[in-house]
């Protein structure tokens, strides 16, 4: 089980993923903007931020930045509808973000936190799509 910090400000999507994530073993605080996300990482252990690119006020990229410079082992991935999402890498402490697109499966949206903590999922979410 990881902790998991995940940054969506749509509402739906962010109930949605985190019931997944929940389903898939893995403890999840989900906030609805970059700020309230960035307040979370300074106050609390997590070992992945998954944050939708695109956001009012501090975007994911930038909360990115600064969630990896308070918790350096932090792992990052990225949501996003926009297909070319151009990251400057050196602004990260340690480990590289995963860009993942949007429409993406449910499954493979696990997977690849599973990929990325090292963990195996006990059991996965069903067979829903991500589009947004």
């Amino acid at each position: 089980m990881a902790r998991i910090l995940l940054a969506e400000d749509d509402d739906n999507m962010r109930v949605f993923l985190a019931r997944a994530l929940e389903r898939a073993g893995h403890q999840v605080v989900a906030v609805g903007d970059g700020n309230e996300a960035l307040e979370y990482a300074a106050a609390g252990e997590f070992e992945l931020l998954l944050a939708d690119v695109v956001m009012p006020g501090l975007d994911g990229i930038e909360l990115a930045r600064r969630a990896s410079v308070v918790l350096p082992e932090l792992r990052v991935m990225f949501i996003t509808g926009f297909a070319a999402v151009a990251l400057n890498q050196s602004g990260f402490a340690r480990r590289q973000p995963k860009v993942l697109a949007k429409p993406f499966h449910l499954r493979q949206l696990v997977l690849e936190i599973d990929k990325m903590l090292g963990t195996a999922s006990v059991s996965g979410p069903g067979g829903a799509d991500i589009e947004g």
